[in-house]
């Protein structure tokens, strides 16, 4: 609890800087949201009519001010463009992309546990090497490069997959599934990659140690010692990496679901940033930090669950 509680401080910390940095940038683009919504032909005072309402005519501070008082008190505001309250907005369009973090959170783990295992424990160089050029290929690729191939090959070419839209994956998994499987894969690929290497690097150091040569004198098979003691000794890493690469899925859901035509938080916030909705997308920027943090948290009380030689108490200076 004392770690958690001194993380949890940090975590408020990030947020706050997190909430300037965001509130900053978005304002120093180009564009006026009153110009935007008043349209070409609008007049002076129309535009600063606008602004009035919008609140725009206020110093930086007092927006930035009423921005964060209305987070602590539960109330987001509402969007300029869809006028419609941002949570609302928020609770419409979080199912496609929960479903999009659900698959590719699975997708991840499985291909990553199965290069990285394959990539440690197979005798054969050819299968090594292969693993090797798999993982290079998709942390190399991005998201946005291989949804394209995908749709081409998977969509267009051999006609086995839609090449886009959305169904619900949990009211009809299987129709659902045809429509978040290019999605996922293409969001999750760089970090499986990842994880692979990971896995197997601390799979190669941990077949050297003791325990491993211990287990293969008393004559358990190579898989046994692989399973059931090098991969324990040897998930922490991963399981890091895994909370860090959870936390990073939205930054790769936002350029999906544009390709993918997928109507979720991602596409919302390129509507937002087009139209310089500057309150709906802080919010989601924002939302997207502390998830990333959270999961960061978390990941580290996984990680100490796991392997138990790791005392979070020696973290708290």
């Amino acid at each position: 609890m004392p770690y958690v509680a001194r993380r949890l401080a940090t975590t408020l910390l990030v947020l706050v800087l997190a909430s300037l940095a965001i509130f900053a940038l978005l304002r120093l683009a180009p564009g006026d949201p009153a110009t935007i919504l008043a349209g070409q032909d609008a007049t002076p005072a129309q535009v600063a009519a606008i602004r009035h309402e919008l609140g725009l005519d206020r110093s930086l501070p007092a927006q930035y001010w009423q921005w964060l008082s209305g987070l602590l008190t539960g109330d987001p505001g509402s969007s300029y463009t869809f006028r419609q309250p941002i949570s609302g907005l928020l609770v419409q369009r979080a199912g496609p992309t929960v479903q999009l973090t659900l698959t590719a959170t699975v997708v991840m783990v499985v291909l990553g546990l199965v290069l990285g295992v394959a990539a440690a424990g197979s005798r054969s160089r050819t299968v090594r090497n292969l693993v090797d050029a798999v993982s290079t290929a998709a942390l190399s690729t991005p998201p946005f490069v291989s949804s394209i191939v995908m749709i081409f090959v998977l969509a267009v070419t051999l006609r086995l997959l839609p090449a886009g839209g959305q169904a619900g994956l949990f009211s009809d998994p299987a129709i659902g599934i045809q429509y978040v499987i290019m999605p996922a894969v293409a969001v999750a690929l760089p970090g499986s990659a990842v994880i692979a290497r990971l896995l197997a690097t601390e799979m190669r150091r941990a077949h050297r140690e003791e325990f491993a040569r211990t287990a293969k004198a008393k004559g358990a098979s190579r898989r046994r010692v692989l399973l059931r003691h090098v991969l324990p000794n040897s998930i922490g890493p991963a399981v890091v990496e895994l909370g860090i690469r959870i936390g990073d899925l939205f930054a790769g859901a936002v350029v999906v679901e544009a390709i993918f035509a997928r109507s979720g938080i991602g596409s919302l916030l390129v509507s937002a940033v087009q139209g310089r909705d500057y309150l709906l997308a802080q919010d989601i920027l924002l939302a997207s930090v502390a998830f990333a943090a959270a999961m960061q948290l978390l990941t580290e009380l996984s990680m100490a669950r796991v392997d138990r030689r790791i005392d979070l108490q020696e973290a708290i200076p």
